[in-house]
């Protein structure tokens, strides 16, 4: 088994969160996706996507996108933390906010970012090379989609230690990574003190072992 990473994408950073909170353990393998290292062979032919991370089993199979890497991971490892839930009720929540922080938050600001910034030019899908222009109005619109989302959380936070309930879970990962997405896009969450509170925790907590 190999996980194939890139250790400054924000995909890879869920994995990464994921596994120092588990203490589950794989093989590492690093790609430049900046030299595109994912375009070049064996990585072309393992991956189409051409997107990091991805996971290598040992009978050849190929399994890409952080969430399904780590639910994989979790359901494999045996591990005291189940960052899934360990009920159907528990698991339901998890991925109902989980959900909810992807389609509001994090797809919308990665494609924002995409089309802001002049060094994506020729880059605005993931996993791919190619002519689509930048829109900048596509960076606007994922920062209106976050700052609806911040509301929400907002409200939410201030009665929820964690996005899911009490205890730490995937969702507050991926919305980890959506706020550094909105710091990413410059975009002024200044007015959401809970969802600051929350993400200054997490950001005290993920970086305790580096």
């Amino acid at each position: 088994m190999k996980l194939y990473q890139f250790d400054l994408a924000p995909a890879s950073k869920r994995v990464t969160f994921f596994l120092k909170e588990t203490g589950i353990e794989v093989p590492i393998v690093q790609l430049n996706v900046r030299d595109g290292d994912q375009f070049e062979e064996p990585y072309n032919s393992l991956n189409p996507f051409h997107c990091i991370p991805f996971l290598e089993l040992e009978d050849g199979t190929v399994i890409s996108e952080s969430v399904a890497i780590c639910r994989f991971l979790e359901e494999t490892f045996t591990s005291s933390k189940k960052l899934f839930g360990k009920t159907s009720k528990e698991r339901a929540i998890i991925e109902m906010w989980d959900r909810r922080l992807e389609i509001d938050g994090y797809i919308p600001l990665i494609n924002g970012i995409r089309n802001k910034f002049e060094r994506y030019a020729g880059k605005v899908l993931s996993g791919t090379r190619n002519d689509l222009p930048q829109v900048p109005a596509i960076a606007k619109r994922g920062i209106d989609s976050c700052r609806i989302l911040f509301e929400r959380l907002n409200v939410h936070l201030n009665m929820s230690s964690y996005v899911a309930g009490e205890a730490l879970s995937i969702a507050d990962i991926t919305g980890y990574e959506v706020v550094q997405l909105a710091i990413a896009i410059e975009m002024n969450f200044d007015e959401f003190k809970e969802v600051k509170a929350w993400h200054e925790k997490l950001d005290r907590r993920f970086k305790l072992d580096e």
